[in-house]
């Protein structure tokens, strides 16, 4: 029996096969951090007592904190950059890039494993390489030279036949795997992509396919390592990196799913959830009042070609708010040279850095009931920092062509000519990227604290709901984003203020008035982005347990590593508890994997190490 790619990559990089389902311990070759999840991890991993990184590679990005209107974020670049040098970890400065762009451009190599501290580390899967989002504390511990553990996941065949008509693009296919899964369909599973299909798709649109595959709560998605990805390669200059590797003939799927692409129309992704998914046509003639181009989706040289291609001699409707973020510099450098960038100024775009930006609500809120079009990632309530703003995701095609009309408008079989060269051999310039030189000391400015010391978990809990949620909640949702938010993402106590904030501005007042406290959550509690904060606000406002139909496999995680012990519970007893209620938690059989939830008694599933894990009070007492 053949072996799927992915199957390949993890008996590589483990000392056993792995049995489906269940635990295994994944060796990781490269890790990756960025500043919101970024300065935590660094002094998780400090407080390990390491001298210096295992893994083969770390890198530190500077990407998502990066407005300054105070001394916050800036002191927290320079202790990223401090940690970095003495620890030995490459840095990658404010401006030159989002992290997963460039990771793709100068780092990422075929057939090894990578660990992010951001969920959308995944998009390294376009070069066929093993690429998982993690806590920052996983994290950490990878940078320590311990393996990942993990689930040993089912693995989905999404095979893809025929092309892409005109007007139809890769944010267009991983829409349709959303449309078809929904944003709870990829827990614990692996998407990789086969079929004729494949080799129609350029390494960026690949990319993108596996950046948005995050939205599906995938472990990750992954393309095979081909011709494609050697070009890509040689183009950056990197041949050298390419190794060949896909799936064998034979290879046996837990599940498989065809797309004809040829019959692919363009699509959107409708308020507030990247799988409420609609044909373009069904939509088409809202007006729109904003338009973004960028994100670590949709920010490659290619995309942004695409996009001033429509542009080139046409001026953004009156209006309408347009701006882009080119998603590194050498995508910024290169479309600078060729006049890409001549042309989006001269429709009246703004340019915008080469950032994350406005996909964390870092910048360019949209006006109160706005509709916004972006081709980013996820649309979840709030996360734009207007809660009543309508943020549809789209590709850039469409993007660029409702940007110019002022509506929304469909681009399937239009025909888009681009009149740009791309670029044999892109631009190379690492001069932002630091190597480390194991020589700095450590700069902690006042606004870095040292982390929350956490207890044991207790036999029993007499204990009162601080919350109960409906399904879907988001890590955006726990702990918010924004300009005004992530400066205290090194700060917990301050960061504390803003738990839940927009869904129950009193949670903390409650929480600290309780002062032990449980959350009731409805199914895929926690989905979204990989932020341990969502997890280490409420445990350090006493949250003991959240009892929810289901969990997100990173934030379930999290919840664990920070001593909250996550219940899976069904509708019975989601229905008879209620916020503000006292129930009881009984611990005392949890080595045995029974809790006991007033008088119901839940069969759990935790594994030996996790149950060690919780009853330290999370991962680091644990260490």
């Amino acid at each position: 029996m053949g072996l799927t790619l992915t199957e390949k990559i993890i008996y590589a990089h483990t000392d056993s096969i792995p049995e489906k389902g269940k635990e295994f311990y994944l060796r990781i070759d490269n890790t990756l951090t960025q500043d919101a999840t970024g300065t935590m991890a660094y002094l998780e991993f400090m407080s390990m007592g390491i001298d210096k990184v295992k893994a083969k590679r770390s890198v530190s990005y500077i990407d998502h904190n990066t407005l300054q209107n105070g001394f916050e974020n800036a002191d927290d670049h320079e202790f990223l950059k401090t940690v970095a040098d003495k620890y030995g970890i490459y840095f990658s400065k404010c401006g030159n890039g989002i992290c997963h762009q460039v990771q793709l451009e100068r780092f990422s190599i075929p057939t090894l494993t990578l660990l992010g501290s951001d969920s959308h580390t995944p998009t390294s899967g376009g070069l066929g390489t093993l690429s998982i989002g993690a806590g920052g504390l996983d994290v950490a511990l990878a940078m320590a030279g311990k393996p990942f553990k993990m689930i040993m996941p089912e693995i989905v065949n999404v095979k893809l036949t025929g092309k892409l008509k005109c007007g139809v693009t890769a944010k267009d296919i991983i829409l349709e795997v959303l449309r078809r899964k929904t944003v709870k369909g990829g827990v614990n599973k692996v998407f990789e992509y086969t079929g004729d299909g494949i080799k129609y798709l350029t390494v960026p649109e690949r990319a993108t396919i596996c950046n948005m595959g995050a939205e599906l709560g995938a472990t990750t998605s992954i393309f095979p390592s081909d011709e494609v990805t050697k070009d890509f390669l040689r183009r950056e200059g990197r041949e050298s990196d390419f190794i060949e590797l896909s799936s064998d003939s034979d290879a046996i799927y837990d599940e498989i799913i065809e797309i004809d692409l040829s019959n692919l129309d363009a699509l959107a992704a409708c308020p507030s959830m990247p799988d409420n998914v609609k044909k373009i046509k069904e939509i088409e003639g809202t007006k729109v009042d904003q338009v973004l181009v960028g994100s670590c989706t949709n920010s490659s040289y290619l995309d942004m070609m695409m996009v001033a291609s429509i542009l080139k001699n046409k001026k953004i409707h009156k209006d309408v708010s347009f701006a882009i973020n080119p998603g590194s510099k050498q995508v910024l450098s290169m479309m600078v040279k060729n006049g890409l960038l001549f042309d989006i100024l001269a429709s009246g775009a703004r340019i915008l850095e080469c950032t994350c930006g406005a996909c964390i609500g870092m910048g360019q809120s949209p006006k109160t009931n706005a509709i916004s079009l972006r081709t980013y990632n996820r649309n979840f309530y709030g996360r734009s920092g207007t809660l009543s703003a309508n943020v549809y995701l789209v590709s850039p095609v469409t993007a660029a062509l409702s940007a110019v009309n002022g509506y929304i408008t469909d681009p399937t079989d239009k025909r888009i000519d681009i009149p740009y060269e791309y670029p044999d051999k892109f631009i190379i310039d690492d001069s932002m990227i630091i190597k480390p030189t194991f020589k700095s000391e450590i700069a902690m400015g006042p606004n870095i604290m040292a982390l929350p010391k956490f207890d044991p978990l207790k036999d029993r809990y007499e204990i009162k709901v601080v919350l109960k949620t409906k399904d879907d909640i988001t890590t955006d949702d726990i702990m918010p984003a924004g300009s005004k938010i992530l400066p205290y993402r090194s700060n917990i106590e301050k960061l504390s203020d803003y738990t839940f904030y927009n869904i129950d501005k009193d949670f903390k007042k409650k929480a600290k008035e309780y002062t032990e406290s449980v959350i009731i959550g409805g199914l895929n509690y926690g989905q979204g982005s990989s932020r341990e904060h969502a997890a280490i606000s409420p445990r350090y406002l006493g949250v003991r347990a959240v009892l929810a139909k289901s969990f997100a496999r990173i934030h379930r995680q999290n919840l664990m590593n920070f001593g909250i012990v996550p219940i899976v519970i069904n509708d019975d007893i989601y229905s008879s508890i209620n916020e503000g209620d006292t129930i009881t938690l009984d611990f005392k059989d949890l080595d045995k994997n029974i809790v006991k939830v007033c008088d119901s008694v839940i069969n759990t599933s935790f594994t030996e190490s996790e149950i060690k894990m919780l009853k330290k009070g999370g991962l680091l007492n644990t260490i």
